[in-house]
């Protein structure tokens, strides 16, 4: 199993949410992790229903959200965003389907880690977000968004989000010595103004912001809590 998914399941086995959508459900790898008792939906573009799954429906989410989708206790997107190219829209449309203190858990490839930094500045391509010209098709299963930390954060905060956290990923951090030259002026950085910081939720964003998953991990594991009732 992948580390970000483990970390995923992590977090779920804590909360033991009683529904959950999974978008993209893929092949229904969460289902299969899971050891508690959950009523489980997806949506995928691409996939069919995987089983054991209670609904599914194919759905192209740039689009947002089937409206006719009920409330769930956790919304779970592992590597889905970085396809979309409406993403405010995608989390806003979350938020809608998610119950009061709902918590939504993203993963995504993080482009702040040492290696992409790298080749962004050599090619000026993140890794796994190639030029795409002769390439475009509207739909198509491409990487066209790309994620940090302070980025993720920002979308979430648009669309309502709060309690915003990034989570530790099982993996070698920095993965290779020569990252840590690349890391360090931006630890320092993000520590200074978590410092300097005029209150707590400030503090922990550049606590956030500044660990070693933001700076070195390859990718993110966010969650983030919906704590206003949908009317």
């Amino acid at each position: 199993m992948k580390s970000y998914i483990s970390s995923i399941v992590s977090i779920l086995e804590k909360l033991k949410p009683r529904t959950i959508l999974d978008i993209p459900s893929g092949e229904g790898v969460l289902f299969r992790e899971l050891t508690f008792d959950v009523e489980i939906d997806g949506l995928d573009l691409y996939e069919s229903k995987p089983d054991g799954y209670r609904g599914f429906q194919q759905f192209d989410m740039d689009n947002g959200l089937p409206k006719d989708l009920p409330l769930y206790d956790a919304i779970v997107s592992c590597e889905g965003i970085e396809h979309l190219g409406n993403p405010l829209l995608f989390l806003e449309n979350i938020k809608n389907h998610l119950n009061d203190k709902g918590v939504l858990v993203i993963s995504t490839p993080n482009i702040w880690s040492p290696s992409s930094k790298l080749k962004f500045l050599m090619r000026g391509f993140f890794p796994s977000f190639p030029n795409l010209a002769g390439k475009i098709i509207k739909g198509s299963h491409m990487h066209i968004m790309p994620w940090s930390y302070p980025s993720l954060y920002l979308f979430l905060k648009l669309a309502g989000f709060e309690e915003i956290r990034l989570h530790s990923i099982k993996e070698k951090k920095p993965k290779h010595l020569f990252e840590r030259f690349f890391g360090w002026p931006q630890t320092i950085y993000c520590n200074k103004n978590a410092r300097d910081a005029a209150s707590s939720e400030v503090r922990e964003y550049w606590a956030d912001a500044g660990s070693l998953q933001s700076v070195y991990g390859r990718h993110l594991v966010v969650s983030a809590i919906n704590n206003k009732k949908v009317e």
